[in-house]
């Protein structure tokens, strides 16, 4: 049977610096998969990480560089407005956005990971906060019970990104 599911008001959080909006709920038991809204602001860039989950990504607008595991290494890719972008569950994966507008795509995922942001992020503000020590040890942390592989800095830097 079909149905229309009105978005989940007002959950967003802070993921240090890139944003998702909740547009179904996590939780909810029937949910097969998890939907929401994400914005990379313009200089902002997500760490090489990876997780087992599944992830599809349609970009409503702005530009984004995807980064993929090639025959031949780490390769940056671009990606526009009307593109889609499949990262298949396991692959390390990284994103960042060098223009000068966001990026807002459309991400369809697990509730697991779903869940994931729910905890990992921080609650919305207006002002961008910098991210503590303490932030980087309890996303660490959070990663690690949820069975997710994120970067070091140094993996980080070897592909050109840098926090």
């Amino acid at each position: 049977m079909c149905s229309v599911i009105n978005p989940t008001a007002d959950v967003c959080v802070d993921l240090f610096g890139p944003m998702v909006e909740f547009l179904t709920p996590p939780q909810a038991a029937n949910n097969e998969f998890c939907v929401l809204r994400g914005v990379i602001p313009p200089g902002c860039s997500v760490p090489l990480h990876s997780h087992p989950d599944t992830e599809d990504f349609f970009i409503v607008s702005g530009e984004v560089q995807a980064l993929g595991q090639g025959a031949d290494g780490y390769e940056w890719i671009d990606g526009k407005a009307g593109d889609y972008v499949h990262v298949p569950g396991g692959a390390r994966h990284a994103w960042r956005n060098v223009s000068s507008e966001p990026l807002v795509a459309l991400i369809i995922t697990t509730p697991k990971l779903g869940r994931y942001f729910l905890e990992a992020g921080r609650p919305l503000s207006a002002a961008r906060q910098p991210i503590t020590s303490e932030d980087i040890a309890r996303l660490a942390a959070i990663s690690a019970r949820f069975g997710y592989w994120d970067a070091t800095p140094e993996e980080n830097a070897a592909v050109g990104l840098r926090f």
